[in-house]
């Protein structure tokens, strides 16, 4: 699938759009990897904001550990349902747990967001593969302490929470930890953010499979 497209219709259509893109952020982009060049494309592509081509950051390990995680089939787990939805053509498991009643329960209990006690579940149950956050700071925060604790298996991490409370200090953090990352820099970010990030990850594990590529 090349940029969402499944048709030979959406491919040129598609192809248009990735020209398109191309030539509004092309010299923003030089600097980066092939691969890393697509990811960033997919994201200007899919929020039609071409400000995401110098704010979006990968760690140099980024690209690699998730495509290797992907071919391993490990599991992807995201912060909300819309994100999950978002998220096609992988064969592995993509889990959302905000609405488990054990996380509702938690995060009761210890008085802390559904987003936050869902990631804590996760670590719980032995979770092992990437974490998409394209809304929730608290589930970013919690990720980036489980990861540092060890207490998560955690392979490489897309953080693109947006808004104006928790979004930029929490991927600030993530851009300074070990965790293999891609951040949007700012209050700038989510669900679009994340599922193009993803969704492009997996294209390349899928293309070979795929004719319109």
């Amino acid at each position: 699938m090349f940029m969402g497209a499944s048709t030979k219709q959406g491919y040129d259509i598609a192809h248009k759009s990735r020209e398109i893109v191309r030539s509004l952020i092309g010299d923003k982009i030089d600097h980066l990897t092939s691969d890393e060049k697509a990811i960033v494309e997919r994201i200007v592509h899919s929020t039609a904001d071409p400000e995401y081509a110098e704010l979006t950051i990968m760690s140099e390990d980024f690209v690699s550990k998730s495509i290797k995680s992907l071919k391993k089939g490990e599991d992807i787990l995201t912060d909300i349902n819309m994100v999950r939805a978002g998220i096609n053509n992988y064969s592995g498991e993509v889990n959302c747990f905000i609405s488990h009643p054990d996380v509702i329960k938690n995060s009761k209990d210890k008085q802390i967001t559904r987003a936050a006690a869902a990631m804590q579940y996760a670590a719980e149950n032995e979770f092992q593969g990437i974490v998409v956050i394209g809304n929730a700071p608290t589930a970013l925060y919690e990720v980036i302490d489980l990861f540092n604790k060890d207490l998560m298996n955690i392979k490489s991490v897309i953080g693109v929470p947006v808004g104006f409370v928790g979004a930029a200090d929490s991927k600030e953090d993530l851009n300074n930890s070990e965790i293999p990352h891609l951040i949007t820099k700012g209050p700038k970010g989510g669900t679009p953010v994340a599922v193009a990030t993803i969704n492009a990850l997996i294209n390349f594990i899928n293309k070979k499979s795929n004719k319109y590529v």
